[in-house]
């Protein structure tokens, strides 16, 4: 699996290298699958009951999705901050996007559902993750858009915090690409009344004698090296996320995408100083 996008990105990641960062796969590796599968099975039992009794709103489960999570970070030797209260009920947030790992980070902070392209559901293994939990799998062709907006409002009727990456492609972390207004229209035909959107800035630090962008997933990097080099790094790696204030769905799609784009480069600029746009 590859990932694409704005030109310069490098073709591979560093892996851990020499026996300690070898000996952290052995030991985080199965420690990380074996949190992830027990996870799931709990999850998939539960959503047995639940779905009958709850319907498309899921009251129980999201709290599996966040263990596994928060778990997971602390398996990877990752400290988390969380500044801000994320957005509770119906509505969405929107962040910046470096890479796989967002996916654990937000889902450690609240009970919320994701946004993504047709194609993950089909991703080996991540696809699978991705349907259990409750993702919402969007096709980029305007003849889906009715659709669509029938499923964003289906979701918001239940009371689900959707998540999406309006960038559209992951970065290095360190920059922030022009928010694609697409997604943005949804919420304004779903015809449920005081919709919000939240921004949220996510910002990776490092591990010791990490160059700053390790935890970026970008370019053309394969899922499997960047994840050993993930597995293979020192603990001390940090990730903060910054819930800013929720913006009313108001004023059209490309002012709301502007205006949430302009929350997030705020936000990064505070903690990294100058955030180049590409």
């Amino acid at each position: 699996m590859a990932r694409t996008g704005w030109a310069g990105r490098p073709d591979a990641v560093p892996r851990g290298s020499g026996p300690i960062g070898a000996l952290r796969v052995a030991v985080r590796g199965p420690a990380l699958v074996a949190l992830v599968s027990g996870g799931l099975a709990l999850l998939l039992a539960l959503r047995l009951v639940e779905a009958p009794i709850h319907g498309a709103a899921r009251p129980w489960t999201p709290a599996i999705t966040r263990f596994v999570c928060r778990n997971a970070l602390r398996i990877l030797g990752i400290r988390r901050r969380v500044t801000g209260s994320p957005l509770r009920g119906g509505g969405a947030l929107v962040a910046n996007h470096s890479s796989w790992l967002d996916v654990f980070a937000l889902n450690s902070a609240a009970p919320l559902y994701f946004v993504a392209k047709a194609e993950v559901a089909g991703w080996p293994g991540i696809g699978w993750l991705a349907r259990a939990t409750g993702t919402v799998f969007i096709e980029r062709r305007r003849t889906e858009a009715a659709r669509h907006r029938a499923q964003f409002e289906e979701r918001l009727r239940a009371g689900h915090l959707l998540a999406f990456f309006p960038e559209g492609t992951s970065t290095d972390g360190r920059r922030l690409l022009p928010f694609k207004t697409t997604l943005f229209e949804a919420f304004f035909s779903a015809g449920v009344e005081g919709l919000r959107v939240q921004p949220v800035a996510m910002i990776w630090t490092a591990p010791p004698g990490r160059p700053d962008d390790h935890f970026g997933w970008w370019g053309t990097m394969g899922l499997g090296p960047h994840l050993l080099s993930v597995l293979a790094a020192p603990p001390g790696g940090r990730v903060e996320l910054a819930f800013e204030p929720p913006i009313p769905v108001e004023g059209g799609r490309k002012t709301l995408a502007a205006r949430t784009e302009a929350a997030v480069r705020a936000a990064l600029e505070e903690r990294l100083g100058s955030v180049p746009v590409r």
